[in-house]
């Protein structure tokens, strides 16, 4: 029996074309694909990523949602391109002010991190939600890329948990280097709250600023395995994944993807026949 596996990835080659987290989120979602498993790929429309030369195409059905952010609605497009040479899609998370009109990822041309990088986060992570919902799938494990993907956790095991599409869902978390350096603004919490997430579950990160490293251990908090990716992990974070008993798979040392490695972790989450 085949898994099925949602990917939340912030990078993929050949849309980000450079980087760890771009091959990972290639190769990884390729080679779960090619083992059997049934996936679904997303990532943020970032405005880096050319529509014409990826050759994106908006999916009207699944398009046309309002998603409410601090009290202003943003309206949700849903668009999809295919790497053809391998047969995998890929879904992306478009919204004009959070996305497609900025150039950069995640800070200025000036290196100056965006503002609204926690809204951006929210967005990003409601987006995979209600798409997957629309599409009506029922993912087995999800995998979370990196600190802008680190909201999903919460939302699946809390304000979705009750949802068909989430109620036996485990979430996997991948943990990099890429660590912001500006924290995120004190109302961040108070963005990711919502129906089904009560305030003891945000409590120790209320009204805080939160660092890359606050922001991953809530991402622990409610999930199920950590996948440390790069060396040099903030130690806080390890002891987390300690305290509440996470699996670990340590890819650290791996200067290319261990598709055997990854396969026998998602394997473990995978829902028994």
């Amino acid at each position: 029996m085949s898994t099925k596996i949602l990917f939340i990835n912030t990078d993929i080659v050949p849309y980000i074309p450079e980087g760890r987290m771009a091959e990972i989120g290639r190769n990884l979602v390729q080679g779960m694909q090619e083992r059997g498993h049934e996936i679904r790929s997303f990532m943020p429309r970032f405005g880096k990523v050319s529509e014409r030369r990826c050759q994106l195409h908006e999916v009207i059905r699944l398009s046309g949602m309002n998603l409410i952010i601090d009290d202003t609605d943003h309206p949700l497009i849903i668009k999809v391109a295919s790497i053809q040479a391998v047969r995998m899609q890929v879904y992306f998370i478009d919204n004009e002010d959070y996305f497609t009109s900025r150039k950069t990822q995640y800070a200025d041309a000036e290196g100056h991190e965006f503002e609204d990088n926690g809204e951006r986060m929210v967005f990003f992570a409601r987006g995979v939600i209600e798409t997957i919902r629309k599409l009506r799938w029922t993912p087995d494990v999800v995998y979370c890329q990196g600190w802008f993907a680190a909201v999903a956790p919460i939302y699946i095991k809390r304000a979705f948990s009750d949802d068909a599409c989430f109620k036996r869902t485990k979430v996997v978390f991948a943990a990099y280097d890429n660590m912001f350096q500006t924290p995120l603004a004190a109302n961040f919490t108070r963005l990711v709250h919502r129906d089904g997430i009560t305030k003891s579950d945000l409590k120790e990160w209320a009204d805080k600023k939160m660092s890359c490293t606050e922001v991953t251990r809530m991402a622990l908090k409610y999930s199920d395995g950590l996948i440390i990716t790069d060396p040099g992990i903030d130690p806080a974070i390890l002891a987390q994944a300690e305290k509440y008993g996470l699996k670990v798979l340590d890819c650290s040392k791996d200067t290319e993807v261990d598709l055997d490695k990854y396969h026998e972790f998602f394997e473990q989450f995978a829902p028994q026949a």
